[in-house]
């Protein structure tokens, strides 16, 4: 390993060069160093805080952790032999499943020789005299690399909420994004903080087991059942000998759920017919195929909205037995967040162990040493808290690493009115930083988006090597168009009107801003592809302290 003299370095310390450093080991991360050192030859190091390889799905061991991706598209599609190995057994796949299948990715590639575990990426300066990044590690290191290629991931910036008490209660606390091996909740009094996707599902997995269950619940949940199950092993053999045909229309489709969108307007049926559709979809499973499969405007159109609402309204009234529990389940707003799916959600509402505390008409006041005490001075008491509240989705893990670009700016202050990217990879004055699922990206099932995103900053990285490029950012005008676009975009979708994490708003005091893309893959895989193929239109192309060409060429 070579060592440069940065004017950044640290007195006395060695820098290591690369020529590409990856913060992150998991889908993105892995792909991306497969991408980079083996296809286009770079010497490449991937750092990850974590003590083994899987980003997200190493944290999130919470028991019932399960994708709702189904298993056929929740994996890498560029390994097409592994693809037809793999042993499909289950229509989802639960956390331990996916991380022995990412662990197998790794260790069947050779990969984990240049990934770099239990070490955090503390800060990232651009050198604007060599045009490289300088970055620092926890435990003292510095590197140099010419790219930086941030696979932070969306959802690893755990948000604890700020309740009054927190340090004084004298029970275990956890969080379902950092979860202990050593967890113990048998037989405990046990209260869940948070009802969204990770909520419902490890609610609906520990209730069998705790003494008593508290649901502390701030906004009540549109969900449906999951539908998973096993696989036939003709099942499996079939979408094998299909692989080509289902991932050609997962890239070319919206969602890339592989199965096809609805085109039926929700109204253009009976009522009969409505409610047939509906309940298809409802014994069907799976939160997107239940607002996306059935109907093709349930997240656009107000009425046909309703109808969807009224619908798991009826099912949540069927099912659930006290009908005061039934009332306070029941949402009112608009089913207009991330679409959920459960393994029996409503239906653990009626286990005599389990109690639901509606924290929106009756707030938490203190988290005592014994416990939850709200706002109708009732003390619910507990030997565990879980916090299932969920991240600091998109931008988050970006502003807990001091990352600097041209003029010493840092990514707080550039997204200080929120986080902003051209075409999701890349954003102005932070050259040759590149982002894997960065803001404004599409809204999908995220694998093959990130496989897209992977495989277009490794073209422009080959093309900025090929022709001996210094360093590429984005222009602030075609980023400020693409922001624009995705916002255009989110306001005719009902999303926008509610409430979520999808805006930034389970964040106090963050800024409601449009995180995503949501024309869908497809189209967003044209973007880009019509970006390459008029010489990376948007972005400006430098040598060491010179610009040699600068594409100011709008986004059409």
């Amino acid at each position: 390993m070579t060592t440069t003299p940065l004017a950044k370095r640290s007195v006395g310390t060695q820098i290591i060069n690369y020529d590409a450093v990856i913060i992150g080991a998991g889908f993105g991360g892995i792909y991306m160093l497969k991408k980079l050192r083996d296809e286009l030859g770079l010497k490449v190091r991937a750092f990850d805080k974590a003590a083994g390889v899987g980003g997200t799905w190493f944290w999130n061991r919470y028991p019932g952790a399960l994708s709702d991706s189904e298993t056929f598209v929740y994996c890498f599609s560029w390994d097409r032999e592994l693809c037809q190995e793999w042993d499909i057994n289950t229509r989802y796949v639960d956390q331990p499943q996916i991380l022995s299948y990412m662990n197998h990715v790794v260790d069947r590639h050779d990969l984990r020789e240049d990934i770099q575990l239990e070490t955090a990426i503390t800060s990232a300066v651009f050198d604007e005299e060599t045009s490289r990044w300088l970055i620092s590690t926890d435990d003292g290191q510095q590197y140099s690399a010419k790219y930086l290629v941030t696979a932070l991931g969306l959802l690893s910036a755990t948000n604890i909420p700020n309740i009054k008490g927190l340090n004084q209660f004298k029970g275990q606390t956890y969080h379902t994004a950092n979860w202990p091996a050593d967890a113990v909740l048998e037989g405990k009094r046990v209260g869940v903080i948070g009802t969204g996707s990770t909520g419902t599902q490890v609610i609906t997995a520990i209730a069998p087991v705790v003494g008593h269950l508290s649901v502390f619940q701030r906004s009540p949940q549109y969900t449906v059942p999951v539908g998973n199950g096993p696989v036939s092993r003709e099942a499996a053999d079939d979408i094998k000998r299909n692989y080509d045909a289902i991932w050609e229309q997962v890239r070319s489709s919206r969602l890339a759920f592989g199965f096809e969108e609805s085109d039926i307007p929700t109204m253009s049926v009976s009522p009969e017919e409505r409610k047939k559709i509906f309940q298809r979809g409802w014994d069907g499973g799976g939160g997107f195929r239940f607002m996306f499969q059935t109907f093709n405007d349930i997240a656009i159109d107000e009425q046909a909205n309703l109808a969807a609402q009224d619908f798991i309204r009826e099912k949540i009234s069927e099912i659930v037995k006290d009908p005061e529990t039934a009332r306070k389940l029941m949402p009112r707003d608009l089913y207009a967040k991330r679409p959920l799916c459960d393994s029996g959600y409503y239906a653990t509402f009626n286990r005599p162990n389990v109690s639901l505390v509606d924290v929106k008409a009756n707030p938490i006041e203190e988290i005592t040493a014994t416990g939850i005490r709200t706002a109708d001075g009732v003390e619910h008491e507990l030997d565990v808290i879980v916090f299932a509240t969920g991240f600091d989705a998109v931008d988050g893990n970006y502003k807990r690493i001091d990352i600097r670009g041209r003029n010493n700016v840092s990514i707080k202050d550039h997204w200080s009115d929120g986080p902003s990217s051209y075409l999701s990879v890349a954003t102005a004055n932070f050259p040759n930083m590149f982002m894997i699922l960065g803001p404004n990206g599409p809204f999908t099932n995220l694998p093959p988006t990130i496989e897209t995103e992977v495989e277009w900053v490794s073209d422009m990285i080959e093309y900025m090597e090929d022709n001996e490029l210094a360093c590429t950012e984005p222009d602030p005008e075609s980023e400020r168009q693409w922001s624009e676009t995705c916002r255009e975009i989110a306001d005719k979708m009902l999303f926008a009107k509610g409430d979520s994490w999808i805006f930034g708003a389970n964040i106090p005091g963050k800024t409601n801003s449009v995180y995503f893309y949501m024309g869908g893959l497809g189209p967003f895989s044209e973007m880009l592809t019509s970006v390459k193929n008029a010489d990376y239109r948007g972005f400006k192309f430098m040598s060491l302290s010179v610009p040699v060409r600068y594409a100011q060429k709008a986004l059409s």
